[in-house]
Order: C-alpha cells, then structure tokens, then sequence
C-alpha cells in the first residue's frame, strides 16, 4: 500500500478546487513563511548549529535573509508577475488579443539536499506558491535537526490542505517518485539527479535538477595573491566546504601558486586561527559517512597547508594540495569540503583546454587584474554561473538566475525566475467570432493571390510566426 496516497489525493483535490489560483491565497502563504522566519529564528539557527555546526553569521547570511529576501521579493511583485503578458502582433491577428498566461503546473515535489536545508527549502518552496501549486516537500533526513523543524514546525504557518512534508530516507524517497506530479524540483548530486529524471520520465514530468560537479577557479600570474588568497579560501572554507558553488580546484601556474601558498595560509590563520578546530566560525562535516570520504581525499597529491582531521568531531582542517594528479579521487568526484587542489597549467590556453573537456560546471571563477583574461575564460568556457575575481557573490543577486547546465543541472531560479520555474507559460489567442470574410482567405480552394496577401498579413516586425 502506497503510504503517501492519501496525501497526495487531499493536495490534488485542493488544487482542482482553485484555490490557490486566486492572488490573495497566494501573498497569504508568502506571509506564512515570512512569519515563519521571524517567529523561528533562533530555533533555525540552533537546527543549523546542530545540523552543521554552523556560526550565526552564516546562518543569517546563507539561509535566513535570503530566504526572507525571497519573500519579500514575491509578495511585492506577486500581482506583475501573475499579471497576462501581452505580445507582439501580426496584421492577421491585429484584431485579436494574444498574451502568455503564468497558469500553476499543480502538484509539485520539491527534494532538498542538507548541505543548505533552509535556503534550500525556502527558495524554492517561495517560487512554487508564488506560481499557485501545491506542494509536497521532502527534507533531507541527513539535517535531522532542521528536518525536525520543516516537519513539525513550517506546517503550522501554511494552509495544509495545499502543502505537505514527508519524511524518510532514499528508500521512501524512491516510493514517492513512484507518484505521478506535475512538477519535480531536485537539489543534490549528478548521481541521485538521474534517478529522479528515469522516475519523473515514466510520467513525463518536467524537473528542474540543481545538481553539482567540480567547479574551476583559475588564476592568472597577473593577480594579487593575497586578495586572491582571502576569496577563495572564504568561499572554499565557507559552510566547511559543503556548497555546490564553492570553487572545487585552482588551476594556475607553478610560479602563481608559490605566491599563493603563503597567502592562502595567512588567510586560513587570520580567519581561523593559529588552531582553526577551535574556531567557531569553521563548521564540521554533517555526517561520518561524508566525513570519512573526505578523510581519504587528504591522501591525493601532496598537502601543503592544513590534513588534520578528528573523526570524533567530523572535523577537517582546511587544506590546500599540490602536485594533484588529473586522475585521481580529488580530481573526479565533487569535493563537498574544506579541501582545495592546486592543479598546474602552463598557460592560459591550457586552463581554458582543461575545463572545457570536462563536464560543464555549476560555478566557473576567473582572478586577474588584466579584464581581456576574465572575458577569455567567459568566453572560452560554459558554466551555470560565472564570477570573475570573486567567489559565489552572483548567487546573492535575484536578478541572475541559478542552474546548471549539462552535467551541473537543468532549470534555473531565485527571484522571478522561481516563479515562471513553477509556472506554465500558456499561449493564448482570443478572437471575436465575426468577420468571416476577412478570414475566408485562409480556406480553399487556394489560389496565388490569397497566398501572397495571407503571407503578407502573417509577416511581423519583431517576431517570426508561424500558422498551425
């Protein structure tokens, strides 16, 4: 018997009833999560510390005020983006009205990975009530603190007849893609993501997959070493690591990286200390099975900074390795830690050749005083996301959508873009039932000259057209 059948019929049969198409329903769910944000901020602080072992800083940075930002955002233009978009005309349509209706899919999963469990959550979740679904939400089971809160808490602050969180690990998680919804939004690794793309595809469902990979951050001879040093240590070390846009590797010449290596230690000790285990800005793994994985990626290459570790704490010191071998473990699988590979390439050229004949990552990051190189990595490379001279800064702007392509994701979102994600974009055409004479061109029998005149009517300054 299928254990989630019952709920996913009372979502379904909310749906159907339309009341979450009206504007109002919608901002009222919007407000719920503000709320819930607001009235639970130390208890989702505390769930991140415990989850993750967190700092404040970062749990306000990375989770709670942009998801907060998320609402805010959605409630203010909810109405403009709901709003029918009128487009252009041809002269055979001057008389009618045509416009692009924002409609909701209807019955939405969205999966949460626990390395972000509240921005990860919320992000998302905003787009998808924003568009009028409803939702069933699955937590990781990994953060069982802040699973514990999205379970027992957040339904409190939503109309439960729209909106449901299960639980359990990946063998309840493979029960429920059994289901057939409307929508599928996933976060996690390239590996899990194809098993929910073969689920969704027995039911042809769209997805939205926010994968992960290993992604570049070259440096040019022509930089700053210690600004560089203090970027990418930050974005490498912030969250332990455990972020998908986090710079996965240095490529940069032997000379650059000889300057780089002293720098990167006089970041790690100004932002951590002499001993950064005592530190309470740098977290801990989440869990002994992803810590141990890490432990044994300290064997790849040589380590320059940092190696230590203590399981008893899932702890590993931020470490930076040389002299990294391209086949190796460090080099093929998505990092997840504080650890960071230097890998060496004679130019510029040859850091260009060795991303591209990898999988296109999620992030791309390029240093250089010299903004001709930035462009030439832009140019040259294909990534969901691109930043040059910092780290993951692109990811704080709801104006820049956030996806993957190719192996790192399909789908994008934040801001607007969540909700036309969740949204079905309808084309719609309405013409008056009259002037049959002026349309009677289209039928035979057909002759060149009612040819010419349609083709002449269908022509458009701003679009190409085509007639079904």
């Amino acid at each position: 018997m299928d254990p989630f059948a019952d709920t996913l019929q009372r979502l379904r049969e909310a749906f159907r009833s339309g009341q979450t198409q009206a504007a109002d329903f919608r901002a009222m769910q919007l407000k719920g999560l503000g709320r819930f944000l607001r009235e639970n901020k130390q208890l989702l602080q505390d769930a991140l510390a415990q989850d993750l072992h967190k700092s404040a800083f970062e749990s306000e940075v990375s989770e709670i005020r942009i998801s907060q930002g998320e609402v805010n955002l959605a409630l203010k233009n909810l109405r403009a983006w709901m709003k029918d978009e009128k487009v252009p005309r041809n002269l055979a349509t001057q008389l009618d009205s045509a416009f692009i209706r924002k409609e909701p899919f209807g019955l939405v999963l969205i999966i949460v990975p626990w390395n972000y469990p509240l921005n990860l959550t919320l992000v998302p979740l905003v787009g998808a009530l924003a568009a009028g679904n409803c939702v069933v939400l699955k937590p990781s089971e990994i953060s069982k603190n802040m699973e514990k809160v999205l379970a027992e808490v957040l339904p409190r602050y939503l109309d439960q007849s729209c909106f449901a969180v299960v639980l359990g690990g990946p063998e309840e998680t493979q029960q429920l893609l059994e289901n057939k919804f409307d929508y599928i939004f996933f976060t996690g690794s390239p590996r899990v993501g194809k098993i929910i793309m073969a689920a969704a595809a027995k039911h042809l469902t769209p997805v939205t997959l926010e994968l992960g990979g290993k992604n570049p951050c070259y440096v040019d001879d022509d930089c700053d070493p210690q600004t560089v040093a203090n970027r990418v240590v930050w974005f490498r070390c912030f969250n332990t690591g455990q972020t998908c846009v986090a710079p996965d590797y240095v490529l940069c010449s032997r000379e650059t990286q000889e300057r780089l290596l002293p720098t990167m230690q006089s970041a790690i000790t100004r932002f951590y200390g002499e001993d950064p285990k005592s530190s309470p800005d740098l977290g801990r793994i989440i869990g002994e099975k992803q810590f141990r994985r890490l432990q044994g990626l300290l064997g790849c290459g040589h380590v320059a900074i940092g190696g230590q570790s203590d399981e008893s704490e899932r702890y590993i010191a931020p470490t930076v390795l040389v002299d990294v071998q391209e086949t190796e473990p460090v080099m093929q699988e998505e990092i997840f830690g504080p650890i960071l590979p230097i890998v060496n390439v004679r130019s510029l050229d040859e850091a260009v050749d060795f991303i591209t004949r990898r999988e296109k990552p999620l992030a791309l990051y390029a240093f250089s005083n010299n903004s001709q190189v930035i462009k030439r990595v832009l140019t040259g490379t294909s990534s969901g996301g691109f930043c040059g001279n910092d780290g993951f800064m692109h990811m704080t702007l709801t104006t820049l959508p956030f996806g993957g392509v190719g192996a790192s994701g399909m789908g994008r979102y934040h801001g607007k873009f969540s909700f036309d994600t969740f949204s079905h974009h309808r084309a719609c055409l309405l013409r008056a039932p009259g002037m049959e004479k002026i349309y009677a061109i289209r039928y035979p029998p057909y002759s060149p000259r009612n040819q010419r005149l349609l083709l002449a009517a269908m022509e458009t300054r701003s679009c190409s057209c085509t007639l079904l």
